[in-house]
């Protein structure tokens, strides 16, 4: 799939997907007070699909980051520091106004179709164009996968979801 097709394709998505729930995209900020720091929120800054490693908004397309649950603030013990960190996430999409159990993406990427258009490889996008076809990297260390299959499953998945998965 060349990436001019690729663009079609993702509109195909976006009109399958119309009144399909969307997840947040927010952003970890440190609002001052005063000049104070105060604790860390995550601000809401767009609405998208999840479709894997790929997040579909309106008029955009993103690279995934990590996923966290909002929840309220409490005093725990972590066995690891990543425990920590993650909790910490979780206490800053509350702080930030997202109800408790919603997920919110943080730390994602907007893609540049344009520039991916003449890019051989980009090794920290999950979309490549390799050999005038559009790919997707399923994951970080996986290969590469026909992206209009790849996006179309994905949009499936997301209209009709294994039972037990929602």
């Amino acid at each position: 799939m060349r990436p001019a097709e690729f663009r079609d394709l993702l509109g195909w998505a976006r009109t399958e997907l119309a009144g399909a729930p969307q997840d947040l995209l927010g952003e970890v900020v440190t609002p001052r007070m005063l000049g104070i720091p105060r604790a860390p929120r995550v601000a809401l800054r767009a609405q998208a699909w999840h479709l894997g490693v790929l997040l579909l908004g309106e008029d955009e397309v993103y690279a995934t980051g990590e996923i966290v649950r909002s929840r309220e603030p409490a005093r725990r013990g972590y066995t690891a520091e990543s425990q920590r960190a993650r909790a910490s996430l979780a206490e800053a999409a509350f702080r930030g106004g997202i109800l408790p159990g919603t997920a919110v993406h943080l730390g994602w990427r907007r893609i540049d179709l344009e520039t991916l258009a003449g890019a051989a490889s980009v090794d920290s996008s999950p979309l490549a164009v390799i050999d005038g076809q559009v790919r997707v990297r399923w994951s970080a260390s996986g290969g590469f996968a026909d992206a209009d299959r790849y996006v179309r499953e994905r949009v499936e998945l997301l209209r009709h979801p294994p039972q037990g998965a929602t």
